[in-house]
């Protein structure tokens, strides 16, 4: 059951002991004093008018019929009456409850908005939390480029020193050689009793 059924049931519900408020003698002076009470609510100002009219016409009537004419017009001011009080306040009913419904989507469109703000920040620290990030890893990037750079260059230099010294090396290797076989022909010249010619 949806709210609006279950408001018109409470109203409805308030209004059933008002039924026979008209059965005892001065029946209409009781009618009028609750069209009255309608007239003086300033919240009902306006609500209902045609039920209203229908009404005080309908009490008027009543209050001008003869007695064999009374007990019928007495039943239909009792509706005519119970109809404007329902009438107005299931319409005062509805407009709270479209007040009421205003102020719901009011704070459900408040709520969208700051879970969007939220979102937005959100969305702002995790891109400059992305960016840092992006940024940390390029200088990390870089330093190892950089370190990689400097390997190869101290590489390099290490190959060259190493080619120099393994020519040198071999320079040597090469002159002690020359020099062994000059001494081993230097002693068999001396052996032989030859005197080898400088060189």
């Amino acid at each position: 059951m949806t709210v609006r059924a279950l408001v018109a049931c409470f109203l409805l519900a308030l209004a059933l002991p008002q039924v026979r408020a008209a059965d005892v003698p001065g029946g209409v002076a009781a009618l009028q004093q609750r069209l009255v009470a309608l007239d003086a609510d300033p919240l009902a100002a306006g609500v209902a008018p045609l039920e209203r009219l229908q009404a005080r016409q309908a009490v008027e009537t009543l209050a001008a019929a003869r007695a064999r004419q009374r007990e019928g017009a007495l039943q239909v001011a009792q509706w005519r009456v119970e109809t404007a009080e329902i009438a107005t306040r299931t319409e005062l009913a509805r407009r709270e409850l479209d007040r009421l419904e205003r102020e719901r989507a009011e704070l459900l469109l408040e709520a969208s908005r700051r879970e969007a703000a939220r979102a937005r920040q959100e969305a702002e620290r995790l891109r400059i939390q992305a960016q840092i990030q992006a940024e940390e890893a390029a200088r990390l990037r870089e330093a190892a480029e950089a370190e990689s750079m400097a390997r190869q260059e101290a590489e390099s230099v290490l190959e060259g020193v190493s080619a120099r010294e393994a020519a040198r090396l071999r320079a040597a290797r090469q002159r002690a050689e020359e020099l062994k076989r000059q001494e081993e022909e230097l002693l068999r010249s001396l052996e032989a009793g030859d005197t080898p010619e400088p060189r």
